[in-house]
């Protein structure tokens, strides 16, 4: 009984140390905020357009696995199959810091079900997370600085939706930062839900430009987080998954997919991050 008791308070205790773990781990800059994550089909019409949306489904499962909020903002279907685009809400702790290392390309390999002649193909999508910024954040827009257009709901959402201009895209000008909305029936709802994407687009521009000077300096970032780098390649044939920026490779293809080996990945990148911090401390 004493032994029995006694392995139910380690693994009680294993638990904990994990959560404290975790909460060390985030205790960056905004890594407690909700975020925005952007998916952008690469070149290559159908095959991206259908990777695309498998990350999202990636992404979806990963924050109903965690209990965390799920919610599409915007989103640009494929002509045959999959998006072009589509914006994402997620909400739950520490989603920013969980997440944020996300942002690049993600490659995928695999023989295309779109290809009668079965061969294989290689596409690419790039994803981009930023913070959700509330009011008490100061960013300053100015009225003069938006261009509003408004157009035509392409996605779900009934009839309303999708014969009324209601969708709304807003542009400020001087950084050309550009953000829509189409999930609401109401021109005004979107144009709100809008501006609240824009002001996180331009809040994560700015902190991205204060993180390069910061790693310029001390030279501990993993990866560049610039979207353009291939940061990750999902292999069908061999069934393993390669995050190249710490030459990690898992065999868990279909669970890292279905959102339950996601997080093994996340936490290596975030070991590896803090040991480069704690070594140039050191140092």
């Amino acid at each position: 009984e004493i032994l029995l008791d006694c392995d139910s308070k380690i693994n009680q205790l294993t638990k904990e140390s994990k959560k404290i773990e975790i909460k060390c781990f985030l205790s960056g800059e905004n890594d407690d905020f909700n975020i925005y994550l952007e998916i952008h089909a690469g070149a290559g019409g159908t095959e991206s357009q259908d990777w695309a949306d498998m990350l999202r489904r990636m992404y979806a499962k990963w924050s109903d696995n965690k209990g965390f909020k799920y919610q599409i903002v915007s989103e640009h279907k494929g002509d045959e199959a999959g998006i072009k685009s589509s914006t994402i809400k997620i909400e739950g702790d520490y989603v920013f810091g969980l997440l944020k290392n996300e942002s690049g390309i993600h490659r995928l390999v695999r023989i295309s079900p779109f290809d009668s002649g079965a061969r294989r193909h290689t596409s690419f999508a790039s994803i981009w997370v930023y913070p959700v910024v509330d009011e008490n954040i100061n960013i300053e827009i100015l009225d003069k600085d938006l261009r509003i257009d408004t157009y035509r709901s392409s996605g779900a959402g009934g009839q309303h939706v999708n014969t009324t201009d209601s969708a709304v895209r807003i542009t400020h000008i001087p950084s050309g930062v550009v953000a829509q909305c189409q999930d609401e029936k109401s021109q005004h709802k979107n144009k709100a839900k809008a501006l609240t994407v824009l002001r996180s687009r331009i809040f994560e521009n700015e902190r991205l430009k204060k993180e390069s000077e910061r790693a310029r300096e001390r030279k501990s970032q993993v990866g560049s987080g610039d979207r353009s780098e291939r940061i990750r390649t999902y292999n069908f044939p061999q069934g393993r998954v390669t995050d190249h920026r710490i030459s990690l490779t898992l065999y868990k293809l279909e669970q890292i997919l279905n959102g339950e080996a996601l997080y093994e990945i996340m936490s290596a990148l975030k070991t590896d991050d803090n040991m480069k911090k704690l070594s140039l401390e050191e140092s």
